[in-house]
């Protein structure tokens, strides 16, 4: 059975700046755990500290009981049975799909025939003699995919693994790589930028903030209840009310308010009214540019809108959210 991969109070920092501070993160066997956050933050610098590419000043990184890292110890990348997934593929142009997927299988009496099997449950057993020019973007993932799962990894890296891809594409990519996942039950890491991404096919979210973890939780804590106004930044976009503004009239003082545009609603019965300036798109996609007493604010799903309409709003309270600053 595979065991969690966990990093303990980890610091890693480089000398031009950045790099994580104190971290502690677990990923669990069978579960996805997403990382957001802005460039910079410490994302990768983490990743590549569980995969054993960066040594790390405090803390310890650990498979179950078997200590990968520590100060001044560092067990290679190539011994920590750890799969990485990149976003260029890095497939091997001379060898066919089967023959990259059966690459790292040297030593097992059937490799061939466990690659094949991982082709075939990521939906490529038509393609196993064909290289990797004569592959799509998304074929050459799967096989990239298929090919860090082979060897029985005891957990999987991630690293922008699919954000290179055509968009018509990325979702039937992503469906296949952690249905195979799953099926590989070990923990697994997925740095993205995207909170779409994160919110469809995490299970559990890390936001990083200038190389320290903020806040790690199920998605929907994640999404729903950030502790912070960074979380809640790094899972989508949010208004950000001025103080004396609207904030003054419907919040208390001394907090700063951020609302996702989602989470702004029609209400005719309401008091506060915003005139609708711009609407681009449609459906529960659709986004409405409004001004509401000098102050801009953009919402989502508003269905019929129209340009100079004059509206009344209100506020899911799930999707608002408020932070006191100690300021009044």
């Amino acid at each position: 059975m595979s065991a969690p991969l966990v990093a303990e109070n980890v610091t890693r920092r480089h000398k031009g700046g950045g790099g994580i501070e104190s971290v502690s993160l677990a990923l669990e066997p069978g579960r996805v755990t997403a990382l957001l956050g802005p460039s910079g933050a410490g994302k990768s610098t983490l990743l590549r500290v569980f995969a054993g590419f960066e040594p790390i000043e405090t803390g310890r990184v650990r498979a179950g009981e078997t200590v990968l890292s520590e100060p001044g110890k560092l067990l290679p990348a190539e011994q920590r049975r750890i799969g990485l997934i990149f976003q260029d593929f890095a497939l091997f142009p001379h060898l066919t799909a089967l023959k990259n997927v059966a690459f790292g299988l040297a030593k097992h009496p059937r490799a061939e025939a466990e690659a094949l099997h991982w082709l075939t449950r990521l939906g490529l057993s038509d393609r196993a003699g064909a290289y990797p020019s004569e592959l799509s973007g998304g074929e050459q993932q799967r096989v990239a995919i298929a090919r860090a799962l082979a060897p029985s990894p005891r957990a999987i890296l991630m690293d922008e693994a699919f954000s290179g891809l055509d968009p018509a594409l990325s979702d039937a990519v992503r469906e296949a790589a952690f249905g195979a996942l799953a099926e590989a039950h070990i923990p697994a890491l997925l740095v993205t930028h995207d909170p779409v991404e994160a919110l469809a096919y995490a299970d559990t979210i890390g936001v990083l903030h200038q190389g320290r973890l903020i806040q790690h939780g199920t998605a929907d804590e994640v999404y729903f209840s950030p502790k912070s106004p960074e979380a809640a930044e790094a899972l989508g976009a949010v208004n950000t009310l001025k103080p004396g503004g609207l904030a003054a009239q419907t919040f208390p003082l001394g907090a700063k308010i951020l609302v996702r545009p989602e989470g702004v609603r029609l209400d005719p019965a309401s008091a506060l009214k915003a005139r609708i300036t711009a609407v681009r798109g449609g459906g529960p996609i659709g986004r409405c540019e409004l001004d509401c007493g000098g102050e801009k604010l953009v919402a989502k799903g508003l269905s019929g809108a129209a340009i100079g309409e004059e509206i009344g709003l209100s506020f899911d309270p799930k999707l608002t959210f408020i932070f006191q600053t100690g300021e009044t």
